[in-house]
């Protein structure tokens, strides 16, 4: 059975930092693609960024792109989602989740997910 534990959320001002990880456990971390997905009030789920299990090859989404950073530790079992010059709009529960294979941006693809956490960025 795999966890995934998402950790590091916070309330941050608009132009500051943050640092998400994931810790998987259950199951061979190495063995993921994992990525970053984000919900605000009243919409949809959607792709942030992710990281292939093998290459490491990394894909944002348009929004982060730039000021959002992923990275992997495959001896932490870990995965990292570096914020930088966050903005108001940023705000949202932030969701790690886990699937086989090549990276992909539906939320649909993956298969295991975190319980989310909270990031606010106020103005």
């Amino acid at each position: 059975q795999v966890q995934l534990v998402e950790s590091g959320g916070g309330v941050v001002q608009a132009g500051g930092s943050l640092r998400l990880s994931c810790a998987l456990s259950g199951r061979t971390f190495s063995s993921y693609t994992m990525g970053w997905f984000r919900q605000a009030p009243g919409k949809e789920r959607e792709f942030v960024a992710h990281i292939n299990r093998i290459t490491s090859t990394t894909y944002y989404a348009d929004s982060v792109k730039g000021r959002f950073t992923i990275s992997r530790d495959n001896a932490k079992n870990t995965v990292y989602l570096q914020m930088n010059s966050l903005k108001p709009e940023d705000t949202a529960v932030y969701y790690c989740a886990a699937k086989y294979g090549m990276g992909s941006t539906s939320r649909q693809a993956y298969e295991y997910w975190g319980q989310g956490t909270q990031v606010t960025v106020s103005s």
